[in-house]
C-alpha cells in the first residue's frame, strides 16, 4: 500500500451528508445549511423533555409523498437535531415557522430520492451500512459501542439511526450514478475560464468569492470591566506578535482559542464570504493567503485570524500553506483491537516524548502504511489532501508536537508535524482546482435540476400542519 492510500479529495462523511441530521438541497443550504462541507457529528443532548414544546398524545401525518407518510414525530426529530447542529456550528437560526417549511420540503424531496432509487434496484448490505456506522463513530473519536451508548442518552434509537445512514447511502449512491458521474470538465472550460477571469478588469482586487479563515478568539466575558476587557485585549495583541513571529498558528489556537474551532487548529473551513461575519471579511479583504489580522474586536471578544486560503474572482490565491509531516499506522483486525492499537501506539507517544525512542525508527518498524520504509514521511502536501479525521489531528499540532493516537477509518494513527510553510501553487495545481471548481458548480447545477425533476414528479398531499 502506497503512502497515499488513506487520502481522499471526497470523504464518505461528505457523501453522507449529516448522517444525524440530512443535508439540505443546494438552494435550501443557502438558507439553512452549514456553510463548510459539513463532517458528520454526534448531536449535542437533547433539551428535557419539561422545556420541549407540547406535544400530540398520538402522533399524526403531516404530508403523504406517493403514498408514504411524514409524521409529526417526523418533522420535529429532524428540527430538533438541525437546530442542535446550527447551534454548534454558530450558525444564527431563522425562525422557527420559515425553518419547518424548509425541511418539510426538504424531507418530500428526500423521501422521493429515497422512493426512486429503490425502484431503480439500488440495495445496500449490512456491511457497507456497518462501515459507515464505524465512520460516524471514529470521526467523533468514538468506538461504536460509544456511539450506541451517546446516542441512547441523547434518547435516539440505535435501530433508526441505522436506517437512516442506510437511506442517505442509497440517495447517494442514486445521485452519484445519475448525476455526478456524468458531469465532466473539458481543458477547453478550464482555458475559456482562466481567460475570463484574467480579462477581468480589477478582477484581482474583487471581493473574494471564498475565503477559508483560521481563528484565534480571546474571549471576553459579557460584565467584564474595563480594566480585564483591557488586560485581554493585550493578551490577543501578544498571541497576534508570536504568531506573526513565525509560531504555528494551529498551536497558538490550540494552546489561547476560545473559539468552537480551537480543537481543529482554528480553521473554520472554506466557505462563501457572504457565510462569514462581515467583521471578519473586512478585516482580511486586503490580505493573502498565510496573512495575520486582528485584534479584531466583536461582541465574543478579540479574534485574530489567518487567511488560510482565498479565492478571488473565481480563481485560488497564489499562496497556501503545506504541512509535512509523518505519521504511524496501525490497521485494526481481529488479532489487534481499537483500544489495543490506541494502547501501544499511546506508549510509542511516551518513549518519544522522553527521548527515549526515534518517531522515524518506530515507523519504520511498526508501521503498517508504505510510508514505513521512508520512516513514516509523508512529504509536503496541500490542505485538504488528507482525511477530516487525519488533517484535523494534523492541523491543531505545532512543529515536532506529537498527536495522541487517532482512529481514521483506515486505523489507528500516530502523527508529528515536522514542519510548514508558505508556497505558491503550480500552473498545473490551479488548473486543476479551477477543474474542481467548475465540476463542483456543474453538479450543484445538475443535481439541482434532478431534484427538482424527482420532486416534480411525486404525488404530494399535506394533511396537517406540524406542531
Amino acid at each position: 500500500m502506497t503512502k497515499h492510500r488513506f487520502f481522499t479529495a471526497r470523504p464518505l462523511a461528505a457523501a453522507l451528508g449529516l448522517a444525524l441530521a440530512l443535508p439540505l438541497t443546494p438552494a435550501q443550504a443557502q438558507n439553512a445549511a452549514p456553510a463548510a462541507a459539513p463532517r458528520l457529528s454526534v448531536p449535542a443532548p437533547a433539551a428535557p423533555a419539561a422545556a420541549r414544546a407540547p406535544q400530540r398524545q398520538a402522533d399524526f401525518i403531516v404530508v403523504v409523498v406517493n403514498s408514504e407518510p411524514i409524521t409529526n414525530s417526523d418533522v420535529r426529530t429532524k428540527l430538533l437535531r438541525t437546530e442542535q447542529q446550527m447551534q454548534q456550528q454558530g450558525l444564527p437560526l431563522p425562525p422557527r415557522r420559515e425553518l419547518v417549511a424548509q425541511l418539510i420540503e426538504r424531507m418530500i424531496s428526500d423521501k422521493a430520492q429515497l422512493q426512486a432509487a429503490r425502484e431503480s434496484g439500488l440495495k445496500m448490505d449490512d456491511v457497507t451500512v456497518d462501515n459507515a456506522v464505524q465512520t460516524v463513530a471514529r470521526q467523533n473519536q468514538l468506538t461504536t459501542e460509544q456511539l450506541r451508548g451517546r446516542l441512547k442518552a441523547d434518547g435516539i434509537d440505535f435501530d433508526q439511526f441505522r436506517s437512516e445512514i442506510r437511506d442517505e447511502l442509497l440517495i447517494s449512491r442514486l445521485r452519484q450514478r445519475e448525476v455526478e458521474s456524468r458531469v465532466t470538465v473539458s481543458e477547453l472550460e478550464i482555458d475559456e475560464f482562466l481567460r475570463n477571469q484574467q480579462a477581468r478588469p480589477g478582477a484581482a482586487s474583487a471581493a473574494p468569492v471564498a475565503l477559508n479563515l483560521a481563528e484565534i478568539l480571546v474571549a471576553v466575558p459579557e460584565n467584564a470591566t474595563p480594566e480585564q476587557v483591557a488586560g485581554l485585549q493585550a493578551r490577543a495583541q501578544q498571541v497576534l506578535e508570536r504568531a506573526r513571529a513565525g509560531e504555528d498558528f494551529a498551536a497558538l489556537a490550540n494552546e489561547f482559542s476560545a473559539g468552537a474551532s480551537r480543537a481543529s487548529g482554528g480553521l473554520m473551513g472554506l466557505r462563501s464570504a457572504d457565510r462569514y461575519p462581515p467583521l471578519f471579511v473586512e478585516a482580511t479583504q486586503k490580505l493573502r493567503a498565510g496573512g495575520l489580522a486582528g485584534p479584531v474586536r466583536s461582541g465574543a471578544g478579540f479574534h485574530i485570524l489567518k487567511v488560510v486560503e482565498k479565492r478571488q474572482g473565481g480563481l485560488p490565491d497564489a499562496v497556501i500553506t503545506q504541512t509535512h509531516a509523518r505519521h504511524i499506522l496501525l490497521r485494526l483486525s481481529p488479532q489487534l483491537t481499537e483500544a489495543a492499537a490506541i494502547e501501544k501506539l499511546a506508549g510509542f507517544k511516551k518513549r518519544i516524548d522522553a527521548g527515549q525512542a526515534d518517531f522515524a525508527a518506530l515507523a519504520r518498524e511498526h508501521s503498517q502504511d508504505g510510508s514505513a520504509k521512508e520512516g513514516g514521511d509523508l512529504g509536503w502536501v496541500n490542505p485538504g489532501v488528507f482525511v477530516p479525521e487525519f488533517e484535523k489531528a494534523m492541523n491543531a499540532l505545532g512543529p515536532n508536537q506529537v498527536s495522541d493516537p487517532l482512529v481514521s477509518r483506515f486505523g489507528v494513527h500516530l502523527v508529528q508535524v515536522l514542519e510548514r510553510r508558505e508556497a505558491p501553487i503550480s500552473a498545473r495545481e490551479q488548473r486543476e482546482m479551477v477543474r474542481a471548481q467548475l465540476r463542483e458548480k456543474k453538479q450543484n447545477e445538475a443535481y439541482t435540476r434532478w431534484a427538482e425533476d424527482i420532486r416534480g414528479r411525486a404525488y404530494v398531499e399535506f394533511r396537517e400542519a406540524p406542531q
